[in-house]
């Protein structure tokens, strides 16, 4: 279970004490077991600042408090401080993260199904989808639900989510792309084939919802396993 430690603090030296973090992370790369680190300063008081810092476990964090290192940096920190730091151990029972939440339901339920009230959910009004396969980018959320009905004319097909990764307001998706080519696409006709290809799509969002893709894909591979081009 993920483990956090939220270390609560007063001091005027916050520069010091991210040049004190600083240091920690040089010298203990490759050691330590800390994931995530998260300082932040309170808008209403800039003297008190507070670091949450995330673990795979508990029994990590604790790894990560017997390196000689964050015992030393954690004597530096105190005397930074006003008072004595507070710590507070959190076993993590939620980890929600929305703008992943909302690019999965992209793929899993909103493309499959050609969903077009669950697009208008998931995505805003400008929306612009960058596919190099397209001679322009599609700009608008009706310009992607016509985009939409044509592979689903041409497949009944689904999206199986490899990997997802988030940063900020990009969040990137790896996948594999699975079809039964039931109907005419690009003017190839029925086959009746089950294909699979892999791609790649990058989606940044905003205030919840997409706003903008780019996806990179093997749709050239995709017409060789239909027979239409030789391989």
């Amino acid at each position: 279970m993920t483990f956090a430690q939220l270390i609560d603090c007063k001091t005027d030296r916050v520069d010091e004490f991210n040049r004190l973090l600083d240091a920690w992370i040089e010298q203990t790369e490759g050691r330590r077991t800390a994931t995530h680190s998260l300082v932040a300063t309170d808008r209403s008081d800039s003297t008190h600042v507070v670091e949450l810092v995330e673990f795979p476990s508990y029994e990590e964090a604790m790894k990560n408090s017997n390196l000689p290192e964050t015992d030393r940096i954690f004597r530096e920190l105190v005397a930074l401080c006003d008072d004595m730091p507070t710590f507070t151990d959190l076993e993590v029972i939620r980890d929600e993260q929305l703008n992943e939440s909302a690019c999965r339901r992209f793929f899993s339920e909103a493309l499959p199904n050609g969903d077009a009230a669950l697009l208008g959910e998931l995505l805003t009004d400008d929306y612009v989808d960058h596919d190099p396969s397209n001679a322009e980018d599609i700009v608008g959320m009706e310009g992607l639900r016509r985009e939409v009905a044509v592979w689903r004319d041409g497949f009944d097909f689904g999206f199986a989510i490899d990997d997802q990764i988030a940063d900020a307001d990009r969040v990137c998706t790896r996948w594999t792309w699975t079809g039964l080519h039931k109907g005419e696409f690009m003017g190839v006709t029925a086959t009746d084939q089950q294909v699979t290809m892999t791609g790649t799509t990058v989606q940044r969002c905003r205030e919840g919802k997409i706003c903008e893709s780019w996806w990179q894909y093997d749709r050239l591979g995709l017409m060789g396993r239909l027979g239409v081009l030789e391989m």
